[in-house]
């Protein structure tokens, strides 16, 4: 049989190197072959599908063979992005289609399938609303080449997955349908599509490291709670959080009025099946009416209650935040100035359950005193309005600071390593805020100078090898002199944690203890667990 094949491939892979040239890296999968590119000693196959094109609304599914020699030297499309009150830093995308479900796969060139390499799959941010796997592409080179000259390569993965109401769809129609979540649905198919076909590019399936930023992080925690994925065996090992971890939603329920306003918006409210009728509005007609909704994002279970009932995979961890989450979030709220204003808004928005006594409390526990509030250790600058430091101070508590304590201290179970940046405090109106240590630990190509930091890139490539952040103790690599040991995140009182900061005095790297506003933060997260068991039992 295989002697009568012979003639056949010959031909097709000489086409293909005329076609490509004969150095093109070339990998063969189940459902077609891909030719990337090289540069220097990484390989890339970009645009990538992981699954067949799907319609509006409707689940993954596996990809369809493709006939021919697959180009895989270009970006694929970003999933629809939904317009944005804030200007967030991410690139735009050139081109944008509902069929997006492809992924970007780096590695080192002389990496093949015989090498196992670990995996790094990285869930790209953007609020879940915007953003795209380019993301992932820019940021990859730099923490490969680290992993190279540490002797400590891996295989670098970075998947699309559907936006807003396109991939977050509220409502009791996506839940009897069986369509709820469906981004953090495309992320799992993408990481079951790594078990199954990572090992042609070098990379160990039984090795894998989840992670990302912002909402790539809050993804890898969601996905940590889903205890049935790793029922039997596992989809990853690991997992990287920086600036995100468990975020407090509604559920998908109560986003029925979200699904009542696109209905009416496209003349679907009296369709016998508003769902398909969704799904026949034209692309740009939906598009239109998706940015006129606020945030869709909503979660199908308490994952508050998952967590403080252990019902978690039981993995390492590395998370961390910034000093001062909540600046970017805090700025167009610029109209509200005053105690009673302040209340209101976190009554409303937050904890719209809670007594007046206990929103008094949180009032007192977020004093009115922007000396004490975010940019934290910043006195009496950055008050941009009365109300503006104290109300960045709450809102980085509730989404990320506390979020990622509460999500530690339920993960007891778990080895954990955990850090604060302080890193750019003196940044106006900002501070040290959301996501402002992204370049430190995945720096882009023009941030890898020579001479640069590499303490946290080296950490991350440490994590993803051996699930510890801390240098081998093998290593024969002299590395940074700064860098010191990382003691583990645990439930002692006050847990350590790593330090990022600009004060040399300091120290640029320290361990400190994770004790800030411990008692506002436990209040706050104990009001936020009543209200989720109170949601559970409705």
């Amino acid at each position: 049989m295989a002697d009568t094949m012979i003639p056949f491939v010959l031909p097709s892979l000489l086409a293909l190197n005329s076609m490509w040239g004969g150095g093109a890296p070339t990998v063969s999968l189940d459902y077609g072959i891909f030719q990337g590119s090289s540069s220097g000693n990484i390989s890339m196959f970009l645009g990538v599908p992981f699954s067949q094109p799907v319609t509006r609304f409707e689940l993954p599914k596996p990809p369809v063979a493709l006939e021919g020699v697959q180009d895989a030297t270009v970006l694929g499309p970003a999933c629809p992005q939904q317009e944005q009150a804030i200007k967030m830093p991410i690139k735009p995308h050139d081109f944008i289609s509902e069929d997006c479900l492809t992924l970007n796969i780096l590695k080192p060139a002389v990496a093949d399938a015989n090498s196992k390499l670990p995996v790094f799959v990285y869930i790209h941010s953007g609020g879940f609303e915007i953003g795209n796997n380019e993301e992932g592409y820019t940021r990859a080179r730099p923490l490969l080449d680290r992993g190279l000259a540490t002797d400590q390569p891996f295989v670098f993965v970075a998947p699309n997955y559907r936006l807003s109401a396109f991939g977050f769809l509220a409502g009791k129609e996506a839940v009897e349908a069986g369509i709820t979540n469906l981004g953090l649905r495309d992320q799992i198919f993408a990481l079951e599509w790594v078990q199954k076909n990572i090992a042609a590019f070098g990379g160990d399936p039984q090795r894998v490291v989840l992670g990302g930023v912002s909402a790539g992080a809050i993804s890898t925690a969601l996905l940590t709670l889903n205890n049935k994925l790793f029922d039997e065996g596992t989809l990853f090992r690991g997992a990287f959080l920086s600036s995100g971890s468990i975020v407090t939603t509604s559920t998908v329920l109560d986003g029925q009025s979200d699904y009542d306003f696109l209905l009416g918006a496209n003349n679907c409210t009296d369709a016998a099946d508003t769902l398909e009728c969704l799904k026949r509005v034209p692309f740009a007609d939906f598009m239109r009416t998706v940015n006129r909704t606020p945030n869709l994002f909503s979660v199908f279970q308490s994952q508050d209650d998952v967590e403080a009932e252990g019902l978690y995979a039981k993995i390492p961890i590395v998370a961390g935040v910034c000093d001062d989450e909540g600046t970017l979030f805090t700025l167009p709220l610029k109209n509200i100035t005053t105690n009673k204003q302040f209340e209101e808004y976190i009554s409303s928005n937050y904890l719209p359950n809670a007594t007046p006594q206990q929103i008094a409390k949180i009032s007192a526990l977020y004093p009115d005193d922007p000396s004490q509030g975010s940019p934290f250790g910043t006195g009496q600058l950055n008050i941009i309005t009365p109300q503006f430091k104290r109300l960045a101070a709450f809102q980085g508590d509730h989404t990320f600071a506390g979020a990622r304590r509460f999500f530690l201290q339920g993960s007891a179970e778990r080895r954990m390593w955990s850090w604060v940046s302080k890193r750019n405090k003196t940044r106006p109106m900002f501070g040290a805020g959301h996501a402002s240590d992204f370049s430190i630990w995945l720096p882009k190509d023009e941030d890898a100078v020579p001479g640069r930091e590499t303490f946290a890139s080296d950490a991350l490539v440490n994590f993803i090898n051996t699930l510890d952040p801390n240098r081998p103790a093998a290593s024969a690599f002299n590395l940074d002199d700064s860098v010191i040991f990382w003691p583990a995140w645990d439930v002692a009182d006050p847990p350590s944690l790593l330090m990022l900061s600009d004060d040399a005095e300091e120290g640029v790297l320290h361990v400190g203890k994770d004790d800030f506003r411990t008692e506002a933060i436990a209040y706050l997260y104990a009001l936020l667990l009543e209200d989720a068991e109170r949601r559970e039992k409705r």
